[in-house]
């Protein structure tokens, strides 16, 4: 097995779709800014402390592809699968980006941090989620099923759909009166 080349602490802006070969690299305190990855293979490549400003990832592949402390920001994520990346160590953080038709299914992200993001017609479906935070997200479409929730921050999210009776929510953060569609399930009515 041949060693994975090293790149460090390099800037990366504008690199046009298929500029780079991504697959089998170890990338560690890199900048990518305004980058086109669509249909990229990020196949067993490592980001560690990377950061990433107005990117594409259009179904990019990222098959055993490691994230650890990375930042997206400003990103578009369109037809995405993270169900196969590294779970070691994994850990990052979405500001601001577009995540639509992405599978996150059966990944264990606690702690993950998605904010003030579209993040539509997704799945995160027995998937660990708790302590993460959807602050501010706009969930339309996105289907969580049989996922810890435990913890999570929904605050001035809205368009979601989380069925109490089929999630673990105990000590989530919602707020009103988005909050109110939590009640749906149990099929009550709640008089204004």
């Amino acid at each position: 097995m041949q060693e994975a080349e090293i790149i460090e602490d390099m800037k990366f802006d504008g690199l046009p779709m298929g500029e780079m070969e991504f697959s089998d690299k170890e990338f560690t305190e890199c900048s990518f800014s305004s980058c086109d990855f669509e249909d990229a293979d990020f196949s067993r490549a490592s980001f560690t402390d990377c950061k990433f400003k107005a990117c594409k990832f259009i179904g990019t592949r990222m098959d055993v592809c490691r994230f650890a402390n990375v930042e997206f920001e400003e990103c578009k994520f369109t037809g995405v699968s993270f169900i196969t990346v590294s779970r070691f160590l994994l850990s990052w953080k979405f500001m601001n980006c577009r995540i639509e038709v992405c599978n996150f299914s059966g990944l264990k992200m606690p702690k993950s941090k998605i904010i003030k993001s579209q993040v539509r017609e997704s799945d995160f479906i027995n998937s660990e989620l708790q302590d993460s935070s959807f602050a501010e997200c706009d969930l339309t479409g996105t289907k969580f099923h049989n996922t810890n929730l435990s913890g999570v921050d929904f605050r001035g999210a809205k368009n979601y759909f989380v069925n109490p009776t089929l999630n673990r929510v105990k000590g989530a953060k919602f707020s009103y009166p988005e909050a109110m569609v939590l009640l749906t399930p149990f099929q009550i009515e709640v008089e204004y």
